[in-house]
């Protein structure tokens, strides 16, 4: 698979319509299906994807990101119609600048739209069932993004809805991310294979557990290092996915036990949308002994990685000497999720 990642560009192969290979102003559209018969392909944590899927996604991603970077020079990008005539629903409970900006331009940029809509005031299944609501949306979106508070109401959508929904974030898991991240580690490092990775910080967190599942999946090994309490359930879902990879994910008791000789460190925002300011003094100091500095940096390998998924804080979750120096790759990762 790493032999040829990157190298020979099938990232078409991935334009399929029941089976066959879709073509843009050539064939009438099929009768649709019966409802009790169309099935979709949902994303709400890594695990309904293989590694085989991964790594698909992975050149396409690579092989978009090369058509569209000459694209202000030739104004040609051949992914300009791969969408054309498809528009995706994004429903927002939580805010995000990097979720909404990269699923509207992303949209645009393969010839379909984005839809906002914002469900803080209307949560889904108050004013009408998720049911409804699912059969509804269906008929008239190709897709349907979720970024919500609870992992409840992103799989109640999933469950009804005949086209795929995808969790751009909830409180049990953010793949979205978590492809970002792949993308840029291979950019860096050329494979994910053999790598360890550090995350410290809030362990009780939708980023660490989707990590977990990530570096399960994919085989690489994660150490973990922070406070909080994983998930039984996450822990079982690593299990069996490192039982096929032989992924080693483990929760280390220091900070530099867990980022000893490592080759990408992680971190996130100890301060989470929804937290009151009242609880802030107090998560400061139980994560501080958790914060990625310049000290601890060194005791990884040199060409180690530095990455959080945004928004960051400095002199909180890392210091700003890291996050700003050489080994910092925070906003390639952010631009990757595009």
């Amino acid at each position: 698979m790493a032999d040829w990642l990157f190298q020979y560009d099938n990232a078409t192969s991935f334009l399929y319509t029941r089976g066959v290979k879709r073509k843009l102003g050539e064939n009438q559209s099929d009768a649709p299906l019966p409802e009790e018969k169309m099935k979709a392909k949902h994303l709400l944590t890594m695990c309904d994807l293989t590694k085989e899927e991964v790594m698909d996604i992975m050149r396409v991603a690579h092989a978009m990101k090369e058509s569209r970077r000459g694209f202000l020079d030739s104004g040609y990008d051949r992914f300009a119609e791969t969408l054309k005539g498809f528009s995706l629903l994004t429903l927002f409970e939580k805010p995000s600048l990097r979720t909404r900006v990269s699923l509207e331009v992303g949209m645009h940029q393969l010839g379909g739209q984005a839809i906002f809509y914002s469900i803080d005031n209307s949560p889904l299944g108050v004013k009408e069932s998720i049911e409804d609501t699912g059969k509804v949306l269906s008929r008239m979106c190709q897709g349907i993004t979720a970024r919500v508070m609870s992992r409840k109401a992103v799989r109640s959508l999933a469950q009804v809805s005949t086209i795929p929904v995808i969790n751009a974030l909830d409180d049990y898991g953010h793949p979205m991310q978590m492809l970002a991240d792949l993308l840029t580690i291979i950019e860096h490092k050329g494979t994910v294979d053999g790598i360890t990775m550090t995350y410290m910080g809030d362990l009780e967190n939708n980023v660490t557990y989707d990590l977990m599942r990530t570096a399960a999946l994919m085989g690489f090994n994660l150490n973990l290092a922070g406070a909080g309490e994983v998930e039984k359930k996450v822990w079982e879902e690593v299990k069996t996915l490192s039982a096929k990879s032989g992924s080693k994910v483990q929760v280390c008791k220091t900070a530099a036990e867990a980022i000893k000789d490592v080759d990408v460190v992680y971190c996130d925002s100890w301060m989470s949308y929804g937290i009151p300011k009242e609880e802030e003094d107090a998560r400061k100091k139980l994560f501080m002994p958790f914060q990625v500095t310049a000290e601890l940096m060194k005791t990884a390998k040199p060409d180690c990685i530095f990455m959080n998924c945004l928004p960051a804080a400095r002199g909180m979750e890392q210091t700003a000497e890291v996050i700003d120096g050489p080994q910092s790759v925070v906003f390639q990762q952010a631009e990757n999720r595009l």
